[in-house]
């Protein structure tokens, strides 16, 4: 018997207050599925997320079931920019994840739909979906196609830096903000909210080829139709999001990834959904499969075209062919085949040349969007896992977005102790070449890891500081950031991590290819590995710890619970 029908013995008052909100009596013993959204007037992203709702209830109600509508709105890390409202940002996906189990725990369902588009309520949906652990199916809300010339949002912030340093008008700059949303959808580069559509398909919980569909295609509203109807088969397949999302699986999405030089923000959020299956990614696991993984995908930020380019080139499906042999192919997915046969099917389905036909119309090929493995763009994925006494625990960079000349260097010490500082020295020419710029204590616990945004952009759009200095935190980077950039820095500065400990002048050493991130030296001076440590510990007797930013509200819990970014930065 479905969950729903054994719960309506158990509590009778539910025929009647279902019946009270609309359904009918032949709808209460149908099977009855959730069709969960984060759509709201929040974003391009969800803005537009209750049109695929209603697809896939039409498809549920094709094949039998009862659909019931719920909502958990999203923010939008765009609009939380230059102020504190990006701290909300990453706390956003706990609370997600937390309100999406009360809905489905507290009412009788058998299986749910979860439609989503962006960069936390993708994650929120994917962890609440794994704790669930009922039959369920994640629709990717698609991306927003490109402005003119190719415009797309991650220029914004550039843009907004040469404005402020008075290299473009004020007329330029608001053409520019005008034209870069052009419609609805996850913005048009591989940032966090793509890359998060391409993990729940390379995962195997979205159905194969529906990551990524620009929003102004009929096929992304057919791709909504088509997993309402399959819902009801998952519900007689019995299949669980455990039985999908497997270690294998968790490797195939972290293989795609590299492939794709997809954000550095699924390193918080690939160990986070993993988490709620008892599932162990540590980031030593991102970086030696980065190391075999070809760099392949010619998007921005790290490549030229924008984001709605991907599908016409075939998607997730055509990362993977030209992957294939590294691949877990006899992983079970949401369609209830491998994906080999997944992949197998779309050759012969004419899913490629449904996409390609696109490609043509704008003068594009296949490959100057997908590059073969044999011609890459970067031998190697594109992040980096770095250690040394400066980031014991781990720190992230993106190298595929960073200048040649910094894979090895030593620079100077420069500390904030905060974002608002830090930026003020890029655009006021206070910071130098060959500095390192620290930004600190904007860890989960110091005040709910929010982005460094703006400072990347100002350092990436100037010519001479985007090759010759770097940018440390125990915070967190936009996906669409590019430039030296090393984020998650662990420990963090609120738990005494050596980042707190660091001082202006130090010397530090940066080794992407070594892996090494570390302080080598104090006031321009080199000292030797066991000094160095010797150093550390009279700083550490003397560091207070500071108060606590946030003490009520989400922000107080979630910075008083949050483990560290390299573990995933959810809530203990």
């Amino acid at each position: 018997m479905l969950k729903s029908q054994k719960l309506r013995e158990i509590a009778p008052e539910i025929d009647s207050l279902r019946l009270g909100s609309g359904w009918s009596v032949d709808e209460l013993s149908k099977p009855q599925i959730i069709v969960e959204s984060s759509y709201g007037q929040s974003h391009p992203g969800s803005a537009h997320l209750d049109i695929l709702v209603e697809e896939v209830c039409s498809g549920i109600n094709n094949k039998g079931g009862k659909p019931a509508k719920y909502f958990v709105t999203d923010i939008c890390d765009g609009e939380s920019q230059g102020h504190d409202g990006i701290n909300y940002s990453l706390p956003s996906r706990e609370i997600m994840t937390d309100m999406i189990e009360i809905h489905v725990q507290a009412t009788p369902f058998d299986a749910g739909v979860f439609i989503t588009s962006c960069d936390k309520a993708v994650p929120a949906h994917l962890m609440a979906i794994a704790r669930l652990d009922m039959p369920a199916i994640l629709v990717p809300g698609g991306i927003m196609n490109a402005g003119p010339d190719m415009l797309t949002l991650e220029q914004i912030g550039t843009y907004s830096a040469q404005y402020e340093r008075g290299e473009i008008t004020e007329e330029k700059f608001t053409y520019y903000k005008h034209n870069a949303c052009p419609s609805c959808g996850a913005c048009s580069f591989m940032g966090t909210a793509s890359t998060m559509q391409v993990m729940s398909e390379a995962l195997g919980i979205a159905m194969p080829g529906t990551a990524l569909v620009p929003v102004t295609l009929e096929q992304l509203k057919i791709n909504a139709k088509v997993a309402g109807e399959h819902v009801l088969k998952l519900i007689d397949m019995n299949i669980k999001p455990s039985e999908i999302m497997t270690k294998k699986a968790f490797e195939n999405a972290i293989m795609v990834h590299a492939a794709i030089a997809g954000s550095s923000n699924a390193l918080i959020h690939i160990p986070a959904i993993a988490h709620e299956l008892g599932i162990d990614i540590d980031p030593e696991l991102f970086d030696e499969i980065h190391k075999k993984i070809p760099f392949i995908l010619n998007i921005r930020p790290s490549g030229f075209y924008p984001g709605s380019y991907f599908w016409y080139a075939g998607g997730v499906p055509a990362i993977m062919e030209e992957i294939k042999e590294f691949l877990h192919l006899d992983v079970i997915t949401v369609t209830g085949k491998t994906l080999g046969e997944n992949l197998d099917d779309l050759k012969s389905n004419g899913y490629y040349e449904n996409c390609n036909k696109y490609l043509e119309a704008i003068g594009v090929s296949k490959e100057d969007i997908i590059k073969t493995k044999e011609n890459p763009i970067q031998a190697q994925g594109a992040i980096a896992i770095l250690k040394g006494n400066l980031a014991p625990g781990g720190a992230v960079v993106k190298h595929s977005a960073i200048s040649k000349k910094l894979m090895k260097v030593t620079l100077k010490a420069r500390v904030f102790n905060c974002e608002e500082d830090a930026i003020k020295a890029v655009l006021t020419k206070e910071i130098k070449p060959g500095d390192a710029v620290f930004i600190r204590y904007e860890g989960p616990r110091g005040s709910g890891m929010p982005e460094m945004f703006y400072t990347t952009e100002a350092i990436a759009s100037d010519p001479e500081l985007v090759e010759s200095i770097a940018l440390i935190t125990d915070g967190r980077f936009s996906g669409a950031t590019r430039g030296p950039a090393i984020g998650h820095v662990s420990p963090e500065a609120s738990e005494g991590g050596p980042i707190a400990l660091v001082e202006e002048n130090d010397i530090i050493k940066i080794d992407i290819v070594a892996r090494e991130l570390s302080i080598i030296g104090v006031k321009g001076q080199e000292k030797t590995e066991s000094e160095i440590q010797e150093i550390l510990e009279v700083r550490k007797k003397s560091w207070v710890r500071p108060a606590r930013k946030y003490t009520k509200g989400i922000l107080g819990i979630y910075t008083k619970c949050a483990v560290a970014a390299m573990k995933g930065g959810y809530m203990e």
